[in-house]
């Protein structure tokens, strides 16, 4: 049996184009779409205090195999595609947790 996974993300957004990356993710539907996806329990972005240009991601997936599935979705790709036009930096880490 698979144990739970948390996902933390920190974009680091190319300067003054953070509130601009949240929009598009939030207008083209992949929060939503993410949270919709089977094995998802979490997925939320937020604002860190001690940075006016990074946007960070908390997800909590069933299990690695649904966060992998997640990586082959559409709406994966299209985050991905806002990446390369707002992103310079992405700090990812992955943490296994045993309920």
């Amino acid at each position: 049996m698979s144990n739970p996974i948390l996902v933390t993300v920190r974009y680091t957004v190319k300067d003054g184009k953070r509130e601009e990356f949240y929009r598009h993710i939030v207008e083209q539907g992949i929060d939503t779409a993410s949270r919709a996806e089977d094995g998802n329990r979490k997925y939320d972005y937020y604002y860190p205090t001690d940075s006016e240009q990074d946007l960070c991601l908390l997800e909590l997936w069933d299990s690695r195999e649904a966060q992998k599935i997640h990586g082959t979705t559409d709406h994966y790709q299209k985050l991905s595609n806002l990446k390369v036009t707002y992103v310079t930096n992405a700090e990812i880490h992955i943490y296994d947790l045993a309920e």
